[in-house]
């Protein structure tokens, strides 16, 4: 079974932090973590799709070292569509499988944790989270 927009959004919004933002307009879920005391500074993106789009696809950030070797072993994986294809991938979910476009999207999220500052990391259990994985 593929994944579908409202089960994307649910996991998004299930990680720590984690918030829904259209700054590209109403058709564009853009998912950013933003830390407890993270100050004024807007959140990190981590992923963003048209959840009603057809076909389903999504954007991810990915560690710039593993993303080709996702898009060479999947061709429902591309390059980030209007993103840095050295960091993000885009995600057809119609030809992905549901489990590992959230594990996917899982990787981006701990990606974008990772380069925030550790104050802001343990603002949101981030270690406990990871060690569950």
């Amino acid at each position: 079974m593929s994944a579908t927009g409202e089960k994307l959004r649910a996991a998004a919004l299930s990680m720590p932090g984690a918030y829904e933002d259209f700054p590209f307009g109403p058709e564009t879920s853009v998912f950013k973590v933003k830390a407890p005391g993270g100050g004024d500074r807007p959140g990190k993106v981590f992923a963003l799709s048209d959840l009603d789009g057809r076909p389903l696809c999504i954007s991810y950030k990915c560690d710039p070292e593993l993303a080709p070797a996702l898009r060479a072993a999947n061709p429902g994986i591309t390059g980030g569509y209007h993103l840095n294809k050295r960091h993000w991938n885009t995600v057809d979910t119609s030809g992905v499988e549901e489990r590992m476009v959230l594990e996917m999207m899982e990787d981006s999220y701990d990606l974008v944790v990772a380069g925030l500052p550790k104050k802001l990391q343990q603002a949101l259990k981030w270690s406990a989270y990871v060690a569950k994985s």
